[in-house]
């Protein structure tokens, strides 16, 4: 236990260092396995490590569904969502805040990414509401809030690393995140009606707005539905696996891309090598995780844990709640990718001991995992936005996104203590018991 707590330790520090996230994992897990088992049993398990980690056919999906939404949102799809979602709900007070929120849903639904949806998103909607007299800190907290439905509607890449780690079906992590999501999409939608309850200049009314053609706006957005149709249809269909199904989404937008006359071919060559660069760096994080992940089960700390929930006199649903806290703390100096990896080798037996579902636990942990994209410190969408509008001061965007935070505690308490709501989808989509 001592050693474990040691590694974590040294782990964070190193993090806390502007180490990367991949090197210092990777680092402390190695040099603590040979401390504790010596160097030749370390580099044996570096071998064996690597090839189990990520020479997985299950991961050909993380580089396809990253370039799917990397072509999309180099398409230039963010816009027509934006104005779609602006003119169905952007005439009220706050209207294009809440119009914002949507549009990020929308996005994350062929994206799968958190960072690239508030950075997308965020060149697209933080100008609109400042020409219409949108508060800086509304408006930059809508997008990093909104933002964060990247990696909880599906298809979403954060599920399908924890559905590889944890041998959970993808389609019904998949299926699971969209209930949960479409409550985020109102639970955010309440946070800007409250902001703007309170401070009614953050959001001026808006002037009677041209008319747009709705039915036009609509059918411009044929790639979101089709993409997404195909994808999410074939899978819930049983036409065909996750793995084939990211591999047409990519196929799909692709085409979309080709088609669409604003990319060109240094456009396109451009987003593959952003694709490999994104994709790389996933399975660095993945790799270095697995290293220290076998560090951490040489000590054998998972056992004691079991140990302690069984002699902790807690009953099951408090221990979630612990886990609940520990994850919005490790959200402060963790990103989501880390912090999941990090922690499911820990957990995950605890959670399986405790009889709950995978599949739930897995939507539980995206939840929580979101607050820590916008709470501060860390909070790495809260620097996205930061990056994309430099002007607004960081303090403006991490006042903004308080209501949002309270929103999200709130979601999490229903998911935690309804777990109908993540699995009712996924039971009715594949007709059998999730789990």
């Amino acid at each position: 236990m001592l050693a474990a707590c040691l590694g974590f330790l040294i782990a964070f520090s190193f993090i806390l260092f502007q180490v990367p996230i991949a090197t210092a994992l990777g680092l402390v897990g190695f040099g603590g396995y040979v401390i504790l088992n010596d160097w030749k049993p370390a580099l044996s398990m570096v071998a064996t490590v690597t090839k189990d980690s990520t020479l997985v056919y299950t991961l050909i999906v993380l580089p396809l569904f990253v370039l799917m939404g990397n072509l999309v949102a180099g398409a230039g799809i963010s816009v027509d969502l934006f104005r779609a979602a602006q003119a169905f709900i952007g005439r009220r007070r706050g209207g294009l805040a809440m119009a914002t929120v949507a549009a990020c849903g929308g996005f994350g639904a062929i994206c799968g990414s958190s960072v690239a949806t508030a950075a997308t998103m965020g060149k697209v909607a933080i100008p609109a509401m400042r020409k219409l007299g949108y508060s800086d800190s509304l408006s930059a907290a809508s997008v990093a809030a909104g933002g964060t439905l990247g990696i909880l509607i599906p298809p979403s890449i954060i599920m399908v690393v924890y559905g590889v780690a944890t041998q959970t079906h993808i389609g019904k992590l998949f299926a699971a995140g969209i209930v949960p999501g479409i409550i985020a999409i109102f639970g955010y939608m309440a946070a800007v009606k409250w902001s703007v309850w309170r401070n009614p200049a953050s959001a001026p009314l808006a002037d009677e707005m041209e008319k747009t053609d709705k039915a036009a706006l609509l059918k411009s957005l044929w790639p979101v539905a089709v993409i997404f149709g195909v994808v999410m249809g074939g899978i819930y269909g049983g036409f065909f696996t996750s793995i084939e199904a990211s591999g047409i989404g990519a196929s799909a937008a692709m085409v979309f891309a080709m088609t669409h006359h604003s990319l060109k071919m240094k456009d396109i060559y451009a987003i593959l090598v952003d694709t490999a660069k994104t994709s790389t760096m996933m399975f660095g994080i993945i790799l270095g995780a697995a290293l220290f992940g076998e560090f951490i089960n040489l000590t054998g700390v998972h056992e004691g844990l079991l140990k302690v929930v069984n002699g902790s006199g807690l009953p099951p649903f408090g221990i979630i709640l612990l886990m609940i806290v520990l994850y919005i703390l490790l959200g402060s100096v963790l990103e989501s990718l880390s912090m999941i990896l990090l922690t499911i080798p820990i957990f995950f037996p605890i959670i399986k001991q405790l009889g709950y579902d995978p599949v739930w636990f897995g939507i539980l942990i995206v939840v929580v995992v979101e607050i820590g994209l916008i709470h501060p410190p860390i909070g790495v969408n809260l620097f996205v936005i930061r990056s994309v509008m430099p002007d607004i001061p960081m303090m403006s965007i991490v006042k903004g996104v308080i209501p949002f935070i309270v929103a999200d505690l709130l979601r999490i308490l229903l998911i935690a203590s309804v777990p109908a709501l993540s699995l009712w989808l996924p039971n009715l989509l594949f007709k059998t018991a999730v789990g």
